[in-house]
């Protein structure tokens, strides 16, 4: 076994005996959460709304396409047979003469004008509470995406639009709180891609 898989599966060990009786797969999800935060309290943050798991490999097997809010959460995403395609659209051309133009966020406008993107895909939110909202925005316009992680952090915006997603009947996870990140983000998603692989369920 190498250094690094030695490391982790430790990790691993040492989350387990503390997590205490979060059913299987949440816990998958859970663990991961932890590990790359080596903070224990997203284990009572973390909600999985909407028969989230389920529809999240059913869709993951069927090959996807994962939209993201920020490039670090694309990034982070590990490559995966089951995932055909990972976009985020914030750099583009178009994108930023929109937001400059309306005066909001490049984060927002990527969704804005890559609305047509969303319907049925897999969305990943780390950063951008903004972005979060108009996605919300989108679902009650009748676009829908097949799944959503949730996890923007920060004081403004991140904890309300959190809570949005989460009155919505999307199949999601969502970070309740002010709290979340790229990192977060990067870890449910990547826990939801071993759980596919993995065929158990």
């Amino acid at each position: 076994m190498k250094e690094a898989e030695e490391i982790e599966k430790k990790s691993f060990s040492i989350i387990e005996r503390k997590l205490g009786k979060i059913p299987y797969p949440e816990r998958e999800v859970v663990k991961r959460v932890i590990h790359s935060t080596a903070d224990y309290t997203f284990s009572d943050l973390l909600v999985f709304h909407e028969n989230a798991i389920r529809q999240a490999l059913k869709l993951i097997r069927n090959r996807v396409k994962v939209i993201t809010d920020v490039n670090m959460v694309r990034a982070g995403i590990k490559s995966s047979s089951l995932i055909e395609s990972t976009f985020c659209f914030i750099n583009n051309r178009e994108v930023i003469e929109s937001a400059e133009k309306q005066g909001i966020t490049r984060a927002r406008a990527s969704f804005r004008n890559k609305a047509e993107e969303i319907e049925g895909s897999f969305v990943v939110i780390g950063n951008s509470p903004t972005a979060l909202f108009e996605l919300c925005n989108l679902i009650d316009k009748g676009i829908k995406p097949g799944f959503v992680v949730a996890s923007p952090v920060g004081f403004v915006g991140a904890a309300e639009s959190k809570e949005e997603i989460l009155k919505r009947k999307i199949p999601s996870i969502a970070v309740r709180g002010n709290r979340g990140g790229s990192s977060v983000a990067v870890a449910i998603t990547n826990a939801l891609l071993i759980l596919a692989e993995r065929e158990e369920l």
